[in-house]
């Protein structure tokens, strides 16, 4: 294969794209794949050249793979082309975009049983990983201010969370040089256990994370378990450690759908929480939103002050310049829907999960694994007595052939042996398009069972190009 400089130089077949005569006036022939073309075209010509290789990635309605919203209303188009220009941390030059990011975190701390929504504070950012960065960083600089203020050491941190945990949690780990102690998800208990979090816990723990919401099966940890039995650590002489609650996915289906669940902010120990906009917030990426259930707990160094007509306004991120127009998209949503909207949607999703769960445990050979009181998530994995001659990978690659991107992977840990397969429900997959996928998925398995059996390497190529 030739190296990197040769396709870049553009020696390599290939670096050169042809056009065609086609949307083409200026008879412009070759463009460099790997270099600026000396010379530029002309706007439709540069349109219709991307918009045909585009055209060759998956349809993101199909798409089950992700969590991210892939469909918004034509206004809130409108809106997002209206707005592309601003930049959310210009709050001088954007005043009423800073004030409505201003609104959106009252809300949310609202919706997340602030005591008093105006005392919160937070701040939009580019998604969920920003907003854990943030959230880590407070609970480690508040944990060196405590650990120095007692003369003990600062040099080993901690941070405790499951093996299930996204892996924005590893990189902050890695990032900001704290050790992070996973406890291991097991098949009796597929999270983070109260009993396994105070086991992870000394001194020089900064916090714990549950996560609302995990990614492989859509569950929920019982955060609320999780800080009572760290009320009684700290009770009982031990450390007091703070906890942080990953709602990436939860954070805007739990409060809608689970009002009497206990997670958020009447929880003491709670100090902050990170939601996704652009997940079920239903905003195109990216957007995401950190808050703490006061100003104390977020350390004044991370605060920065930003001019803002002609006088203050704090501002902190990690990203000096990010998109203002998803937080007024939040903002539409939030007026468009309402409390009552939000609702009836989550309700729906959550409805078509179960529609799939159900039919999906109707096929021969499958086994749902999920339960549907967490996330519009579906997870399933062959039956463990199931003796047929392919697995999920092909499954997968079967799928694709009517364009459903559905994943299969292991699970973490200790449950690495197990393959799973997950779809993810969204604004937008109509219960017509859960009943044609559940059409599609039973008839791949039928073609997968009418394969001759082969040996492992012959029965996946076969998969492949049948």
């Amino acid at each position: 294969m030739a190296d990197l400089s040769k396709r870049i130089s553009g020696i390599e077949m290939g670096a050169t794209i042809r056009p065609g005569l086609i949307g083409n006036p200026e008879g412009v022939e070759e463009i460099p794949r790997y270099r600026l073309p000396a010379e530029g075209m002309d706007p439709r010509s540069a349109y219709q050249l991307i918009k045909g290789e585009i055209d060759l990635d998956g349809s993101a309605r199909l798409n089950l793979a992700t969590f991210v919203t892939t469909f918004m209303e034509p206004e809130a188009l409108q809106l997002f082309t209206e707005s592309a220009e601003k930049n959310m941390v210009d709050k001088d030059e954007y005043p009423q975009t800073a004030a409505i990011e201003e609104r959106c975190v009252t809300m949310i701390g609202d919706l997340w049983s602030a005591q008093d929504a105006g005392s919160v504070i937070g701040t939009s950012t580019t998604g969920s990983s920003e907003a854990c960065m943030l959230a880590g960083l407070a609970f480690k600089r508040r944990w060196q201010r405590r650990m120095r203020e007692a003369g003990k050491s600062v040099e080993r941190p901690n941070i405790v969370f499951s093996s299930g945990v996204q892996v924005v949690w590893e990189k902050f780990a890695n990032y900001f040089e704290v050790e992070p102690r996973y406890v291991p998800v097991t098949a009796d208990a597929p999270h983070l256990t109260p009993e396994g979090a105070v086991a992870a816990c000394d001194e020089n723990t900064i916090g714990v994370v549950p996560i609302l919401g995990v990614t492989y099966t859509g569950a929920f940890e019982p955060v609320q378990q999780i800080a009572e039995a760290l009320d009684r650590l700290a009770a009982e002489g031990g450390p007091d450690v703070p906890i942080h609650v990953d709602a990436a996915s939860g954070g805007f289906i739990a409060p809608f759908l689970d009002p009497d669940l206990a997670w958020d902010f009447r929880l003491p120990r709670v100090h902050s929480i990170n939601a996704s906009g652009h997940k079920y917030g239903h905003v195109y990426p990216g957007l995401g939103w950190v808050v703490w259930r006061s100003r104390e707990l977020l350390p004044e160094e991370l605060i920065f002050k930003v001019a803002y007509l002609g006088g203050e306004m704090d501002t902190f991120g990690l990203n000096f310049s990010r998109p203002g127009s998803q937080v007024l998209l939040q903002y539409y949503n939030f007026l468009r829907l309402g409390w009552s909207g939000y609702r009836r949607v989550q309700a729906e999703l959550r409805r078509v999960a179960g529609y799939l769960a159900a039919e999906i445990a109707a096929t021969p050979g499958l086994e749902v694994i999920s339960d549907q009181g967490g996330l519009p998530v579906v997870a399933w994995q062959q039956s463990p007595r199931s003796s047929r001659s392919w697995d999920l990978h092909h499954l997968s690659v079967k799928l694709r052939e009517r364009g459903w991107q559905v994943p299969a992977y292991p699970l973490p840990d200790t449950l690495s042996d197990r393959l799973i397969m997950r779809a993810v429900v969204r604004n937008g997959f109509r219960s017509d398009l859960a009943e044609i996928f559940i059409q599609d998925l039973r008839r791949a398995v039928e073609e997968l069972d009418a394969l001759p059996a082969a040996p492992p390497a012959a029965r996946t190529a076969a998969v492949f190009h049948h």
